[in-house]
């Protein structure tokens, strides 16, 4: 006999939008912490989300992600004139298996490649989109915690 599962959220629907979204990593070990960031770090509450494995690399020019970057942009072009997007948040982390498995990268090579792949995204984005609001944070693993430096773009 198959049981149906209904859950209701004790959290208050609220549809304004703040016109901002985010894209980053699908690793749903650093997903709390994102959105610890997102929502308080920089104050994003209700952010737009854009999560797939590797994230910015997938708009980063790289060619094992041509087919990830098509769709990507066809999201964020939505957001963009649907939601009124004006502000995108990139966020690449440490030790991401995207870049080890996919893109076969190694440190300290990695961590060079991601920095630059955020700078590459996010002049991308600017390109397909016209956004000018955008940002980029390299998220470090250490002690158990997590720690976001922002990356200049």
């Amino acid at each position: 006999m198959e049981r149906t599962l209904t859950y209701q959220s004790t959290l208050r629907y609220d549809s304004s939008r703040i016109h901002a979204a985010a894209l980053y990593c699908s690793d749903g070990r650093v997903g709390e912490h994102f959105d610890d960031f997102l929502t308080n770090g920089l104050s994003l509450p209700r952010y737009d989300r854009l999560c797939l494995p590797g994230g910015p690399a997938c708009i980063s020019g790289h060619p094992q992600t041509h087919l990830e970057q098509e769709g990507v942009v066809d999201e964020l072009q939505f957001l963009v004139q649907v939601h009124k997007l004006k502000r995108l948040v990139l966020i690449t982390h440490q030790g991401c298996a995207f870049y080890a498995n996919r893109l076969e990268l190694k440190e300290p090579r990695l961590e060079l490649v991601q920095r630059a792949d955020l700078v590459r995204a996010a002049a991308f984005v600017h390109r397909v989109t016209g956004l000018d609001a955008i940002e980029a944070y390299f998220a470090r693993l250490a002690d158990g915690r997590v720690t976001f430096e922002s990356v200049p773009v």
